[in-house]
Order: structure tokens, then sequence, then C-alpha cells
């Protein structure tokens, strides 16, 4: 009877085993509401006007769509695209655009709609990307990146104590 006992438990064990290796039928995926993701761009707007500059800022979900964009007062026109794809890349490569950059002169670098340059940030919380933003201005991509941190940095509290 023992021997049973242990050949039923040994069984389940096995085929619970097994199912737990099956596909779950959905997942569940975690996103920026609209009111984090003007959170972060207003963060980075702020961030540069302390810094004398006026940009372009982006943020996109975790699938590279725009949930918000804004452009400071006198920022030029084409803050606004450029700061749009360096958000775009950065979600789509779930990284930094700066770290992208040495892909820039490559097949992959050259695909329409991505920025490799600085100034493209993911947005990560608990480990899962939430979103990206893109920001675009400033005399350089390193001080563009600095903004779009800045405006991650505004919100992450908030965005890790909910994960």
């Amino acid at each position: 009877m023992k021997q049973l006992t242990i050949a039923i438990s040994l069984f389940f064990s096995i085929s619970m085993g097994a199912m737990a290796d099956e596909a779950a039928p959905s997942v569940s995926v975690k996103r920026l509401t609209l009111e984090s993701a003007n959170r972060i761009a207003l963060g980075a707007i702020e961030a540069c006007r302390k810094k004398g500059i006026q940009i372009g800022v982006t943020v996109v979900d975790r699938d590279g769509i725009v949930q918000a964009v804004m452009r400071d007062t006198i920022a030029a026109q084409i803050t606004v695209p450029i700061s749009r794809m360096k958000a775009f890349t950065a979600a789509n490569f779930n990284a930094a655009t700066s770290a992208l950059k040495s892909r820039a002169d490559s097949p992959i670098g050259r695909i329409d709609g991505l920025v490799m340059s600085a100034g493209g940030l993911p947005v990560q919380a608990g480990g899962q990307l939430l979103g990206a933003v893109g920001v675009s201005g400033a005399p350089s991509g390193e001080t563009d990146e600095e903004c779009a941190q800045t405006g991650i940095d505004s919100i992450i509290d908030d965005l890790e104590m909910e994960m």
C-alpha cells in the first residue's frame, strides 16, 4: 500500500510539473498610464529648462506607440519627430539609444524611424518594460538623455511601488 501511495504521489508530481510547463493562454502586460507619461514628459522639460534649454519630448508605450508629446515654447519643430524616433527606438530595443550608437551605421541602424543617438531611454519598473521616453533639442545627446532620465526619475518611485 505504501508503494502505491508513493507511486500515485510521484505520478501527480510529474503531471503537475508538465502542466506548469504549458504556455499560459494569455499574458498580462503593464503599461504606463497617460498621467504617468505626462509626468515623465513634463519632468524632462523642467529638467532641461533648468539648464536653459528648450526641448521636445515624446513618451511611448512598450510597443512604441505615442502616449504623450510636449514641445517647450520655443523649441524647434524638428525636436518633436526626433524625440518620437528616439523613444520608439528605446522601446523596441529596450535599451538606451546611446548604447546603440555603434549600430547606427549598420543595416538595422538605417531602418526608417530609428534614431540611435543619445536621448532615448526605456522606462522600466519591477524588471518590466513599461514604455520609453525620447528627448531632442539640447546641444548634445548626452544632455537630452540627462533630461529624459530626470523625467523618469520624477515618477520611478511610484512605478516601482506599484509593481
